[in-house]
């Protein structure tokens, strides 16, 4: 049977704050998995009494999100129902759009891929072109999503919303992209309201490197890391306490214009020597080794900045030296720990572990899902800090 801890932001027994407690439940039985769980054990783990439960159990039943699972022994008495998550109850869209690329994935309520598709996109085209072909792969989703899971055509039950993750910078609170480097002519578009307007769902923007960083962090990868994002571009998603740090602009991560070398190359972004562009530069000379030592370098700054607990190397050229990247970024790193010494009163340093983002090309997609699925389970507080979000 599964362990469960108790939540630190347990559930309360007022009205007003019912949609609030009925995630808190929902998260408990996500997390439960197919085991299940019982009303007594979620009125233990939220703090709620046995009567609020079965009242918001009762109603998750009647909503077809909650369902039985068997029953189990207790230690008195006749023995308890457990419960468990329906996931194909709800869906959400996660779309990924890089400057060449669109990565589009459907999950249910537990963040499994049950669809997806991959499409060319000219990031240069336009926003309005883009927008179209957005809206279209997620139509086209959605019918690929009902024939996996033996329904009619569109039908793949609720789809709460749609997640986009791209390059940044961009103000996620606002859904309004900023002057993205290398396409100037994005700045001011409001892409969160354009493309809910064509497809009639609630949409929620952020930038790529955020929302990978928002999947693993939800996973569990750390409580203080870096996702590190090296594809057609450069940047990293930061997560600090737990919660994804955007700062007050979601400016936050611009990892590739860390500036490096004074007088090196000119970056799209108006400056010389930054990362990116340095990094970019070796990977096109097929210097590996080269974009790795730059990579670990700007990397060892964050470590030395930051004081996180592991870093997370994503995107598709790190795919295509996964090992290289690894031991590169992991060596130089090390090293940075090394000349720091221990912290905390540590006599000896302590390791920053260097390794790969679970989920592959594709954690871009999927933590852009979560943007969706996060305030729906009570994780507003990770999906984006100081908002409260919930199902009613």
């Amino acid at each position: 049977m599964k362990s469960y801890v108790q939540r630190e932001n347990p559930g309360v027994n007022l009205p007003a704050l019912r949609g609030h407690n009925a995630a808190l439940v929902l998260d408990l039985l996500r997390a439960a998995g197919e085991t299940g769980i019982s009303r007594l054990e979620l009125a233990e783990r939220t703090g709620l009494t046995p009567q609020a439960v079965s009242k918001i159990t009762a109603r998750l039943r009647a909503e077809g999100l909650a369902a039985e699972a068997g029953r189990r022994a207790s230690t008195g008495g006749k023995p308890r129902t457990v419960l468990r998550l329906v996931p194909g109850a709800g869906h959400a869209v996660g779309l990924h759009l890089d400057r060449d690329e669109l990565t589009a994935v459907l999950v249910d309520l537990t963040g499994t891929v049950v669809a997806e598709r991959r499409a060319p996109l000219a990031f240069g085209a336009g926003a309005r072109a883009v927008v179209e072909v957005a809206a279209e792969e997620v139509r086209e989703l959605l019918g690929a999503g009902a024939g996996a899971a033996g329904r009619g055509e569109g039908d793949v039950g609720p789809v709460s919303g749609v997640g986009v993750a791209l390059p940044g910078p961009l103000d996620h609170a606002e859904g309004v992209l900023h002057r993205v480097t290398g396409f100037p002519e994005w700045d001011g578009f409001p892409l969160r309201d354009a493309l809910a307007e064509r497809l009639g769902l609630p949409v929620a923007v952020d930038k790529d490197t955020n929302a990978a960083a928002l999947g693993l962090a939800l996973a569990g990868a750390a409580d203080s890391f870096a996702y590190v994002h090296l594809g057609t571009g450069l940047g990293a998603g930061l997560v600090l306490g737990g919660a994804v740090h955007r700062g007050a602009r979601t400016g936050a991560g611009e990892f590739g214009h860390q500036v490096l070398q004074l007088d090196g190359p000119r970056c799209e972004c108006g400056d010389r020597g930054c990362v990116e562009a340095l990094c970019l530069a070796a990977v096109a000379r097929g210097e590996f080794e080269e974009a790795a030592r730059v990579l670990g370098t700007a990397a060892g700054n964050l470590v030395g900045l930051l004081d996180i607990d592991r870093v997370l190397l994503g995107g598709r050229t790190v795919f295509a030296a996964e090992d290289l990247f690894v031991r590169g970024v992991g060596a130089v790193v090390a090293e940075r720990v090394r000349r720091g010494g221990g912290g905390g009163g540590a006599t000896v340093p302590v390791p920053v572990p260097v390794g790969l983002a679970p989920g592959g090309e594709r954690a871009v997609a999927e933590g852009a899902a979560q943007l969706v699925l996060a305030p729906v389970f009570g994780r507003a507080d990770v999906a984006f800090p100081g908002r409260r979000g919930g199902r009613g």
